[in-house]
């Protein structure tokens, strides 16, 4: 795993084999992040990433000059391991949660303009993170929530719901804060 642009590019990430995430691959987060470089600047971004994981996602936030970047995951050795790989590469605004995602959305008192979230394909109920975010007061008007999935869920029929862009078996849904 890698870090594929910005202040870090080509940064190698690598996790103790005991971490049991699933990364979102290389060939999409590259394809993630240029349709991002298209739509944002990211250095007017706080981002919130949920269900961290290995925390690749936020490092690329972070790699591209984003503000702010929030890592919410619940493992605590994902956790600590992004505390310590943040730490590594000097990045001195990413912000480690160690929380229960659907709980922190919940109670979170901050407004994101970017949202990213890659629950398990196997969580029950991970849909639910599109009702809070989109549902609650978590966007800034004109943020983008973006929730990757497998191809079993179909989300254009919810009234926020933008784009949909597919890479292989990963599937991210783009909605907008109206």
């Amino acid at each position: 795993m890698r870090i594929v642009s910005g202040k870090y590019k080509g940064r190698a990430i690598n996790p103790p084999r005991n971490l049991r995430a699933r990364p979102t691959t290389d060939f999409a987060k590259e394809n993630l992040f240029n349709v991002l470089g298209n739509l944002v600047d990211f250095e007017e971004c706080d981002v919130l990433d949920l269900f961290a994981g290995t925390g690749s996602i936020s490092y690329e936030f972070a790699s591209r000059g984003a503000r702010s970047v929030t890592s919410v995951e619940i493992n605590p050795v994902h956790y600590d391991f992004i505390r310590s790989t943040a730490r590594q590469l000097g990045i001195d605004n990413l912000y480690a949660v160690k929380a229960n995602v659907f709980l922190y959305l919940r109670s979170c008192p901050k407004q994101f303009d970017i949202v990213f979230s890659d629950a398990p394909y196997d969580l029950s109920g991970s849909e639910a993170v599109v009702d809070l975010v989109l549902g609650g007061d978590l966007l800034r008007p004109g943020g983008l929530l973006i929730f990757e999935h497998s191809k079993k869920m179909d989300f254009s029929e919810r009234s926020e719901f933008w784009q949909l862009r597919s890479y292989g078996s990963v599937q991210f849904s783009f909605f907008k804060k109206g």
